[in-house]
């Protein structure tokens, strides 16, 4: 099973994964979050994600969620990204998150990376585009 490790801007994986469990009717294995805190040292910021990565680490992949391009938690997982064994994808929210856990054992690393930044721009729509008749793509 692909391992998942959020990492966030306080503690906003620790709710997602929270609100996963309320979804799902049951806690997402191997997902853990890691809280990044601006006020720390970027090493121990580091050793925060190796310790999350340890935690879910199962030798079948590993997928790193990260809150937003450019901040801190998606330029500090970048440094664990490696072809074939750890994808880094940012832009996390819940259905994304749900996705994830869903179809981690249905398909490899690079797939499920792929299928998840597509559902991930899908995930997103606007209430009155859609009541207007705006056909989502």
């Amino acid at each position: 099973m692909i391992g998942i490790v959020i990492v966030t801007h306080g503690q906003l994986g620790k709710a997602l994964i929270d609100t996963s469990e309320l979804i799902l009717n049951a806690r997402p294995r191997s997902v853990v979050s890691v809280s990044i805190n601006l006020e720390v040292n970027v090493d121990k910021l580091r050793e925060k994600i190796t310790e999350g990565i340890k935690k879910v680490d199962t030798n079948d992949g590993l997928l790193i969620l990260t809150d937003m391009f450019g901040g801190t938690p998606s330029n500090l997982s970048y440094s664990f990204l490696e072809e074939g064994r750890v994808e880094v994808i940012s832009g996390v929210n819940l259905p994304v998150l749900i996705k994830a856990v869903t179809d981690r054992e249905k398909m490899e690393l690079c797939k499920l990376a792929e299928r998840l930044e597509t559902y991930g721009k899908k995930s997103i729509s606007s209430a009155s585009g859609i009541l207007r008749g705006n056909k989502r793509s």
